[in-house]
């Protein structure tokens, strides 16, 4: 699993573009829930179905309130799997390792070609 950070609009739709796997986690500074969905990240990495995945971390103090607002976003921590350009499901607040591990089964199978079940409408999956 490798980590990206977003620094700007611009590298959060390059990440989104270049990636066909993608984990997306929204969080921000002060944020207890925050901090502990990264320390579940870290043991998610272990796991088979971190192998291949780029996780690209996207911080509201550094991305701006007007930004996460404009994508829907609620709360903070929520990670969304993005594959092959398309949010395909949106996790809000804290999970478990054994939680994104099924979500990312689920929604960005590990395969030669990113090919993700969905309806088809693009629109997030839950």
């Amino acid at each position: 699993m490798h980590t990206l950070h977003a620094a700007s609009p611009d590298d959060w739709r390059a990440a989104i573009s270049a990636h066909p796997r993608l984990l997306v986690d929204y969080h921000k500074d002060d944020c207890p829930a925050c901090r502990m969905l990264d320390l579940s990240l870290q043991r998610f990495a272990g796991e088979p179905a971190a192998a291949g995945l780029v996780v690209l971390k996207a911080r509201l103090e550094t991305l701006g309130e007007d930004f996460f607002r404009g994508l829907g976003l609620r709360q903070t921590p929520t990670l969304s799997l993005v594959g092959d350009g398309v949010e395909r499901c949106r996790l809000p607040g804290f999970q478990p390792p054994a939680r994104i591990a099924a979500a990312v089964l689920r929604w960005l199978p590990p395969g030669p070609a990113s090919v993700v079940r969905g309806t088809g409408t693009g629109r997030p999956q839950g």
